[in-house]
C-alpha cells in the first residue's frame, strides 16, 4: 500500500535540530545526503553533545569524543556546519532557554526547512519514546515561530527569521512524508558507523546499523513506491 507522499525538495536550505549525537543517523542522514547531493545546504544543531549516552564513559569522557563522531558521521552526507547547545544530554529540560537557543539558531541559519527528531509518546510500533527527544521536537516547532517574531527574544540581537516553510519530523508515528534515498542508503549506513564508541556499547538491533536502517528504509518504501525511504512529518508553518 502506497500511503506516503514525496516531501518537498523545492528549497536550498535546511537547519536540523535533535536532541543528541547519532539521532539523525538513525533514519535522517540518508535523506540529507540526498539534499547535500543535489547542492542544498544543510547544517545540524544538536542541543546536547550526548555525554549521558555511554554507559561505560563518564560524561566528561564522553562528550568530547561524541561531539567528533557526530562531525565526523556529518561529514560522509556532506554536511560541514555542526554546532552544539551544550543542554545536560539526558535531562534536557523544556523551557524558554531551550527555545531561545533554538531560535537563535534558526535566525543564524535562515532555513528554508527546519528537520528535528519525534516530539510523540511513542515511535512507530509502539515503542516508547525518550524525554530528551520529545523536550527537543517540541521546542523545535515552537521556535520556528519564536524565531519569526521580532518581539520573542529581543536580546539576541538577530534579525527575525519567517521563511521556514514547514518542519520535517524524522522518526514520527505520524509520518506522512516519504523520501526515496534507495542512492544514498549506503551513505546513511557509514553516517552511522561513524559513531563508533557510542555503537561499540550498545546491544541489540540499534548496534547493527546496515541491519537496521535497511530493514526501515524497507518498511518506509513498501509505503512509498518501492525502492528505500526514510518518512517525515511534515509541519507547514
Amino acid at each position: 500500500m502506497t500511503d506516503l507522499e514525496p516531501l518537498p525538495e523545492d528549497w536550498e536550505r535546511a537547519l536540523a535540530v535533535v536532541a543528541h549525537p547519532d539521532d539523525l543517523e538513525y533514519g535522517a542522514s540518508g535523506a540529507i545526503a540526498r539534499w547535500t547531493a543535489q547542492g542544498k545546504h544543510v547544517a545540524y544543531v544538536p542541543a546536547s553533545r550526548g555525554e549521558a549516552g555511554i554507559d561505560t564513559l563518564p560524561p566528561e569522557q564522553a562528550g568530547p569524543l561524541r561531539v567528533r563522531e557526530q562531525v565526523a558521521a556529518a561529514a560522509v552526507v556532506g554536511v560541514d556546519d555542526v554546532e552544539f547547545l551544550d543542554h545536560a544530554d539526558g535531562v534536557i529540560e523544556p523551557g524558554l532557554p531551550l527555545r531561545r537557543d533554538i531560535a537563535a539558531a534558526i535566525r543564524r541559519h535562515r532555513p528554508d526547512v527546519v528537520i528535528t527528531g519525534n516530539h510523540h509518546e511513542t515511535f512507530p510500533g509502539g515503542f516508547l519514546n525518550m524525554a530528551d527527544h520529545r523536550v527537543v521536537g517540541q521546542a523545535v516547532i515552537d521556535a520556528v515561530r519564536d524565531a519569526a517574531n521580532r518581539w520573542v527574544f529581543r536580546d539576541l540581537d538577530l534579525e527575525p527569521w519567517h521563511g521556514v516553510r514547514f518542519v520535517a519530523v524524522s522518526g514520527s508515528p505520524r509520518a506522512g512524508h516519504a523520501v526515496d534515498i534507495t542512492d544514498t542508503f549506503a551513505l546513511g549506513v557509514a553516517s552511522l558507523r561513524e559513531h563508533r564508541a557510542y555503537l561499540a556499547a550498545l546491544s541489540g538491533e540499534m548496534a547493527e546499523p546496515e541491519a537496521f536502517l535497511r530493514r526501515e528504509a524497507e518498511r518506509a518504501g513498501l509505503r512509498s513506491g518501492g525502492g528505500l525511504a526514510t518518512t517525515f512529518e511534515v509541519l507547514v508553518m
